[in-house]
């Protein structure tokens, strides 16, 4: 990791239908214009994310997604209104960002949630995409929502009863997307504690899901201030009840259109709550996309896996 680095230029872009988007610029006014598009959803982006770039080389910016991070109205607020935050309006948000900023093209990095989003942007304006580096790969097909919250339950089983457990009784034994549904319900509630408990019960699902990675970091789920958790909950729920609001499997028969940008993909053969068999599929359906497979390392990474991203973005430096 490169030392901490600071803004040179921040800002809120109004997208004109009330919600202000937080973004900031880092390194070389000049460099090659790069895009940091952070995970959860709902996680905000962090001073980290700004250090996976060569400074002298890169353009880097950053925003956070609607409702999370430093962007306004906060999704911690039960009364944010979450109606206009769907992937094709951050989609827009990333285009209206890029023209605001006098970009033509830039590198798109990020995993997890940001891979899928990364994804549908770059499929919707592929002429707008020099190349894309993610570590950890979604597409947030239903398939995969499902084996996130319900599949992997097969390995902890009690971790899941007690993810179930934390709704009213009459939602416990619906549907996956009303069990999700229901979640985002509790984070609406006017009671504090309502909602506190809501966040801390989902997040203590997904750090159990992460629990077996050998290099990973424990608690990355639940180890954030308590406004960010609230947003980061409430907006995951949004999100994954309603499958993304994308087409089953649609981002992965689109792949083609990716064609002529290079591209990589960084998978840990340990990620349990991603597996590995998203990204095998992608770099089977994307020509120039690389798969590398870090032995070593789940969902949150490796000193190996984060070798293997410095390695993508610097060889993408001078391209």
């Amino acid at each position: 990791m490169r030392p901490p680095i600071e803004p040179y230029d921040h800002g809120m872009l109004d997208t004109g239908d009330g919600n202000l988007v937080y973004w900031e610029v880092c390194g070389n006014p000049e460099g090659k214009p790069a895009l940091v598009v952070h995970g959860g959803p709902g996680s905000g982006c962090t001073p980290g994310s700004r250090r996976a770039f060569d400074p002298e080389k890169y353009r880097i910016v950053l925003f956070d997604q609607r409702n999370c991070g430093r962007s306004r109205p906060h999704a911690s607020d039960p009364a944010t209104d979450l109606s206009n935050n769907t992937t094709h309006h951050l989609i827009a948000d990333m285009e209206q960002l890029r023209e605001h900023l006098g970009i033509d093209k830039w590198l798109l990095y990020g995993g997890s949630w940001g891979s899928t989003l990364i994804l549908a942007y770059a499929e919707t304006h592929p002429e707008r995409v020099t190349e894309i580096v993610i570590p950890a790969v979604t597409t947030t097909r239903r398939s995969e929502i499902d084996w996130l919250y319900r599949g992997v339950g097969r390995f902890f089983p009690e971790g899941f009863e007690r993810f179930r457990l934390g709704l009213p009784e009459a939602d416990r034994d619906g549907d996956l997307p009303s069990l999700l549904a229901a979640y985002g319900r509790l984070m609406t509630d006017p009671d504090f504690a309502v909602r506190d408990k809501a966040a801390r019960d989902w997040t203590a699902w997904e750090d159990t899901v992460i629990s077996m990675e050998p290099n990973g970091n424990p608690n990355a789920y639940s180890d954030r201030p308590t406004e960010a958790l609230h947003a980061f909950v409430r907006i995951c729920a949004h999100y994954f009840s309603n499958g993304a609001w994308l087409e089953e499997g649609v981002l992965l028969r689109e792949a083609g259109r990716l064609a002529g940008i290079p591209g990589v993909l960084v998978h840990g053969r340990l990620d349990l709550g991603g597996p590995l068999d998203t990204a095998w599929e992608l770099a089977r359906a994307w020509p120039d996309a690389k798969l590398v497979i870090v032995e070593d390392s789940g969902h949150t990474g490796s000193d190996t896996f984060r070798k293997e991203l410095r390695a993508a973005i610097d060889a993408f430096a001078d391209r």
